[in-house]
């Protein structure tokens, strides 16, 4: 009795193992799906409110709005109390944590705006965290830096 109870408890066994087996992800398939995932771009996140962080007063500085393919800034002056567009333009969102994006200017939103950039298009850097851009006004360019609200 005792050789047939071995063979069936082996069998069991390999039965059960083998079936389980399917479903588990193996060493291989697991570190396979690992370097897939670091290969694949984070794409940055950059909806939301962001406002300037290298101003040099509170009551005056520039804040945007950025949603999924539109970024809007603004002018700020008497601590928010008054706003004026400087640019509404449409992007494609960047595909990488870092690196630089074109925005073309709406020039229907811009063209009655008397503190708004005639620039065609402009140039955007984002570094994980800011996204800055030159301003030229009166002669004088500054690079602006944004931080998310």
């Amino acid at each position: 009795m005792k050789k047939l109870i071995t063979p069936i408890a082996l069998a069991a066994a390999l039965v059960l193992s083998g079936c389980g087996g399917a479903d588990e992800p193996t060493t291989e398939t697991v570190e396979s799906a690992e370097s897939v995932t670091e290969d694949v771009p984070q794409v940055p996140d950059l909806v939301g409110s962001w406002k300037q962080s290298n101003r040099n007063s509170e009551e005056n500085y520039q804040q945007a709005t950025v949603t999924a393919d539109t970024i809007t800034i603004d002018w700020v002056a008497d601590g928010g109390a008054t706003t004026s567009i400087y640019w509404v333009g449409t992007f494609e969102p960047p595909t990488e944590e870092s690196g630089s994006f074109t925005s073309v200017r709406d020039k229907e939103a811009t063209d009655t705006a008397l503190l708004a950039s005639t620039e065609d298009s402009k140039e955007f850097m984002f570094d994980g965290e800011t996204i800055s851009y030159k301003v030229s006004a009166m002669g004088t360019t500054t690079t602006v830096e944004l931080e998310k609200n």
